[in-house]
């Protein structure tokens, strides 16, 4: 388990004990007081002990005494906390977003509403809004998006770039998200700005040039909007084989607006995940499961390796540009892995709420609460290729969400009501 440390150091935070909690999910299959068979790895009755910035123990109150007392070699917890009966589970882990932007697109949204399809092109009304801004709006306008999201539970966040389209502004983009993030994504392939409008292979020549090895120190993954007004499937080849080659992951978005060959690119890329996910055909569903036949056990439970490809699903798109809702059903019951993300962004889904996309999942995709919230927390951290969120075992970041319910249901059977009591971070509580 990555950054594991040896119980009784004092390293982090304090140590923090949480009781009386009444339902636990922790992702973690098989561990103490856990369903055989369960993926999520629910326990009733449970306790969670947190040290030093990382899960300790947690499991059944039943076995605590023992347990908390070994984990912490004898000493006395620093904090006690009783969830009173509450319901608590791993921070949400938001995969995907485009937090580095300047003003909004709500005029756009409400045109939306009365006929006008969403198109790719939207965004470079924002391109011309953020490459006018100061750094000191674009840090402030992340900062306060980053809390927005962190009020609803999420304690890990990806942000990319795409905002700038110009070698200057690109790398501004990422530098600012590495300020509060290493899960930074260089989107250059965004979509074609206007002064390379007709020369798409020439602005793809710069992304895969210049652009690329001045954003490429600030980010750990590259990414491309293959789609019909964006890119095509062999720009979007250049541009993710250029920015592996230069020491980046792979992530994908694509069939968003129609099928295509994004997704089966993707997978023969090896890519983390493919994101939106809309308009699948027979062999994107098989190649996405494919990539996950090998050996092993699977995080969620089932036979596989854990290096496939994630299909990322983005139901604030859905909700916000009245498309099709992805078949998450169709998804799963073909051995995919599936992940939830926000895709926060000014144009297409202006939402940092994952408890949101959860109920829309539940409601919409027809996920059952248990997969939803597998696919907010374990899910994405799959596609972020992250073994240290997204659940709570020991040596687990302590990423923890107690909900002012006793139940995880609620986050799809109360959408809209601000249920996260408390949120701690790599051991930290807020409030």
């Amino acid at each position: 388990m990555t950054g594991r440390r040896a119980a009784g150091t004092s390293a982090g935070p304090g140590s923090t004990l949480v009781t009386g909690i009444g339902e636990l999910t922790t992702n973690a299959p098989g561990g103490p007081g856990a369903r055989d068979g369960d993926p999520t790895g629910l326990v009733t009755d449970a306790v969670v002990l947190l040290d030093g910035g990382r899960v300790a123990w947690a499991g059944p109150a039943r076995e605590a005494r023992d347990a908390v007392g070994h984990a912490l070699d004898g000493r006395e917890p620093d904090v006690t906390v009783d969830a009173g009966g509450r319901a608590v589970l791993p921070g949400f882990v938001d995969s995907h977003t485009h937090l580095v932007f300047a003003g909004d697109r709500a005029a756009e949204f409400e045109a939306r509403m009365v006929g006008r399809p969403y198109e790719a092109g939207g965004i470079r009304s924002t391109v011309a809004a953020t490459r006018a801004a100061s750094d000191d709006v674009l840090r402030a306008g992340l900062a306060r998006h980053l809390d927005e999201a962190a009020r609803q539970g999420t304690t890990t966040v990806e942000v990319k770039g795409g905002y700038g389209l110009t070698v200057a502004d690109e790398e501004r983009s990422v530098r600012l998200a590495r300020e509060v993030t290493p899960e930074v994504t260089f989107l250059g392939a965004h979509v074609v700005p206007v002064e390379f409008a007709g020369r798409a292979d020439a602005y793809v020549d710069l992304v895969c040039g210049e652009m690329l090895a001045t954003c490429a120190p600030h980010a750990r993954w590259v990414d491309v909007f293959c789609e019909t007004g964006a890119f095509t499937p062999e720009q979007s080849r250049r541009v993710l084989e250029a920015g592996a080659a230069a020491g980046l992951g792979v992530r994908v978005h694509a069939n968003q607006l129609g099928p295509g060959e994004g997704v089966r690119l993707a997978v023969g890329l090896g890519a983390a995940a493919v994101d939106h996910c809309t308009y699948l055909t027979d062999d994107d569903v098989a190649a996405l499961a494919g990539s996950w036949v090998g050996g092993g056990a699977r995080p969620d439970g089932r036979s596989g390796t854990v290096a496939g490809t994630v299909a990322t699903l983005l139901p604030g798109v859905e909700f916000s540009t009245r498309q099709p809702y992805p078949d998450a059903r169709r998804l799963l019951d073909a051995g995919a892995v599936v992940a939830l993300a926000s895709d926060c962004n000014p144009g297409s889904s202006y939402t940092s709420s994952m408890p949101l996309c959860v109920a829309l999942a539940v409601r919409e995709m027809r996920m059952t609460v248990a997969e939803a919230v597998w696919s907010a927390t374990a899910g994405g951290a799959l596609a972020l290729r992250r073994d240290d969120v997204g659940h709570l075992a020991p040596g687990a970041r302590a990423d923890v969400v107690l909900l002012d319910a006793p139940s995880r249901t609620h986050l799809a059977y109360r959408p809209g009501v601000p249920l996260i009591a408390k949120t701690w971070k790599s051991g930290h509580s807020h409030p």
